[in-house]
Formats: structure tokens, sequence, C-alpha cells
């Protein structure tokens, strides 16, 4: 066996992408279906989204950090709000030279003439995804008090330099998969 094929034996890739909601969370239920059946045991997965839906998010976050196989992140362009609770399921984290994160608090738009408990019920839902958001952040990110009140406010953009200092990423690398290794869009 050469040193190449030692070095990717049991690793794949996988690029995806678009708005995290329940389509991609199908989509990473089939690909990790997949990925058991073919044995693999370290996934390279390269994410390119703007976020979404809170809930998706933290599905596939607990979804992919509890699997008993290795997942590398890489963020390539831009990885934003909800997708970055998502980037942070790798056990391993990387961000390309002039890629970008933005986390920010939860939001919602409510119905014209909305009704004062329908707020009240939007705003309890809101807060509570904020909850769940800023645990996962803490657990893995070292944010200092200037982002933490950035963050309060408005949205919080990190540059690969920046997410590398605070731990969001392991490193400052491109996705690069090895000549020859099948890529998979997820």
């Amino acid at each position: 066996m050469s040193d190449e094929q030692e070095k990717t034996d049991g690793h794949a890739y996988f690029t995806l992408s678009g708005d995290v909601n329940s389509d991609m969370v199908r989509r990473v239920f089939d690909a990790v279906a997949d990925m058991t059946e073919d044995k693999i045991s370290t996934a390279h997965v390269l994410i390119q989204s703007n976020g979404g839906y809170v809930s998706d998010g933290i599905c596939l976050y607990n979804f992919l950090s509890q699997l008993p196989l290795t997942f590398v992140t890489y963020n390539a362009g831009a990885v934003a709000s909800i997708a970055v609770t998502l980037f942070l399921a790798g056990g391993r984290r990387y961000a390309s030279e002039t890629a970008r994160f933005m986390v920010h608090k939860s939001h919602a738009t409510a119905s014209p003439g909305a009704r004062p408990d329908a707020l009240k019920i939007i705003v309890d839902g809101l807060r509570a995804d904020d909850l769940r958001t800023e645990q996962i952040l803490k657990k893995h990110v070292a944010l200092t008090q200037e982002h933490w009140l950035v963050h309060a406010y408005s949205d919080l953009h990190l540059t690969a330099h920046e997410a590398l200092a605070v731990g969001m990423v392991d490193g400052v690398a491109n996705f690069s998969p090895p000549k020859g290794v099948r890529l998979t869009n997820i």
C-alpha cells in the first residue's frame, strides 16, 4: 500500500451547500447512511451556506457530532447563521484564507396585526433558539467580550484568521481533496 493510499484509506470527500432546512437534513441523513455502508472513517465536508432554520441546524449538529466517524468541516466561502452550528459538528475544522463566518441572534417576522399573546410566543421561541445555539457556540468557541457585545445587537463577522484566534477553526487551510478521489455532493 502506498503512503498516499494509506493517508486516504477510509477518507471520503463531500460538498454540502444551500439552505439549512429539512431537505438538507434528509440529504445528510442519506449521505451518512451511505458513508456507514461504505465504511468511511473520516468524512471531509466542504460547507457553503448562509443559514436557514435553527432546529434543522441543531439537529444536524447533534447528529453529526455523535456519530462514530470523524467529520472534518471546511469553509471555503461563507458559513453563516445556523450553518455555523452545523460547521461546529466537525471534530476538526478549517477555513480558506478568504472565507468568512457570520453569527447572529435568531430573528422572525410577525404577521401584520399580530396580537400580544402571539408576539410573546414568537419572542419566547427566539430566546429559546438563542440559548440553544449559544450553548453550542460556547462549547467550541472562545469569543471575546467585544465579540459577544457585537453579537448581542448585530451580525458578528469573522475572517478565517479571526475564527482561528477564537478556536472556531483549527487552521487556515483549503479544502483540497487528493487527486483521483471521488468528490460527492450531498
